[in-house]
C-alpha cells in the first residue's frame, strides 16, 4: 500500500481563496474590512518569520493587517495595556499576541486579556470551554485545519476511531474534542500512556502532536488509516557528501508510515500552510460575529 499524500499547502491555498472572495460582501454590508492586529514581542527568528508571513497572508486576502513589534524588555503592564486598546478598537476584529512571548511575561495572563470575541487564536478560557460545551466560538487554528484536511479524505468522520498523540491546549486538547463533536471515538495518549504502539495500532485516525522527530513508526498504524502529522521539528540532515545543514521532519516517520497508511500530511507541505488559513477564516468569522453577521457558508 502506498498512502495518499495530503496537500495541506493546495487545500490551504483554496481556503484562503473563499477568505478573500467572501471579503468584499462584508465591505459592502459594514463600510469596512476585516481586521486582524498581530502583536509580537522580542526578536525570537521564527516568530518573526510567522509575523511576516500573517502579515502578507492577511494584505492578500484583502483584509486590514497591523503588527505592532515591541522590544523583548516590554514590560508584562504595557503589552497588557495595548491589548487592552486593542480590544476597545472597532477596526480590530482578530487580536493575535504571537507567542513564544520573553520569560517575564506572564502568557496565561496575556491571552486572558484578550476580548474572547477577537480571539482568533482561540486559546482563551471562555474559547475553550466554548469549545469543550459544544457551543459557538473560535476555535485553535491547528486543530481546526487538521479537522478540515481529515473531512476532505474521508467526509463523515462519524463513528471512527481517533487517536490524538498529544494532550496541550494548543493542539492535543482541541483536537480530541473536534473529532469527538464529529461522533468519532476518541483517546488522547501520552508520554504515560501504557503500550502507545499498540494504542496506536487501533486508531482510524491518528493525530501526531507530540514534537519527537519521526516517533511514529509504521508498526504503530492500523494498515489503511488516515494519519495527520503535526510535527516540525529540524533534525540534521542525512548528507553522504558531508556538507551538512538540517531538514524539517514531523513526529511521523513519513517513508515507512506512508507504506502502511491510507492517507498522510506530509512535513513540510501538510498541516503548517493550514494554521495561517485558518487563522484568516477565524478572522473573517469574528468580523462577520461582531457586526450581527452570519459568517459565510464554506467556512
Amino acid at each position: 500500500m502506498t498512502a495518499r499524500v495530503i496537500d495541506g499547502k493546495a487545500f490551504a491555498l483554496a481556503l484562503r481563496d473563499r477568505v478573500g472572495a467572501a471579503v468584499p460582501a462584508f465591505q459592502a454590508a459594514t463600510g469596512r474590512v476585516p481586521g486582524l492586529t498581530v502583536v509580537i514581542v522580542g526578536e525570537d527568528a521564527a516568530s518573526q518569520v510567522y509575523v511576516r508571513a500573517k502579515g502578507k497572508a492577511t494584505e492578500a486576502a484583502g483584509m486590514a493587517s497591523v503588527t505592532h513589534r515591541l522590544p523583548a524588555d516590554t514590560t508584562q503592564a504595557d503589552l497588557l495595556a495595548l491589548v487592552t486598546a486593542l480590544n476597545a478598537d472597532e477596526a480590530v476584529d482578530g487580536i493575535l499576541v504571537q507567542l513564544p512571548l520573553p520569560r517575564h511575561i506572564d502568557e496565561s495572563a496575556v491571552i486572558d486579556a484578550i476580548d474572547p470575541d477577537k480571539d482568533v487564536d482561540g486559546f482563551h478560557v471562555v474559547n475553550s470551554g466554548r469549545l469543550a460545551a459544544g457551543l459557538p466560538g473560535l476555535v485553535p487554528c491547528t486543530p481546526l485545519g487538521c479537522l478540515m484536511l481529515l473531512e476532505d479524505v474521508l467526509g463523515d468522520l462519524s463513528g471512527l476511531d481517533a487517536v490524538v498523540i498529544g494532550r496541550s491546549n494548543i493542539v492535543g486538547k482541541p483536537m480530541a474534542q473536534l473529532l469527538t463533536a464529529k461522533s468519532c471515538t476518541v483517546t488522547i495518549a501520552h508520554s504515560r500512556t501504557r503500550d502507545l504502539p499498540a494504542v496506536c495500532r487501533r486508531a482510524d485516525i491518528l493525530v501526531a502532536a507530540v514534537g519527537r522527530a519521526e516517533m511514529i513508526k509504521a508498526d504503530w498504524v492500523k494498515p489503511g488509516a488516515t494519519v495527520i502529522d503535526v510535527g516540525i521539528n529540524r533534525i540534521d540532515a542525512d548528507d553522504p557528501g558531508g556538507a551538512g545543514g538540517t531538514k524539517l521532519v514531523g513526529d511521523v516517520d513519513f517513508a515507512g508510515v506512508s507504506a502502511v497508511a491510507g492517507a498522510i500530511t506530509p512535513v513540510p507541505g501538510g498541516v503548517g500552510p493550514m494554521t495561517i488559513a485558518v487563522l484568516l477564516r477565524n478572522t473573517l468569522v469574528a468580523a462577520h460575529l461582531r457586526a450581527g453577521l452570519a459568517p459565510p457558508a464554506g467556512l
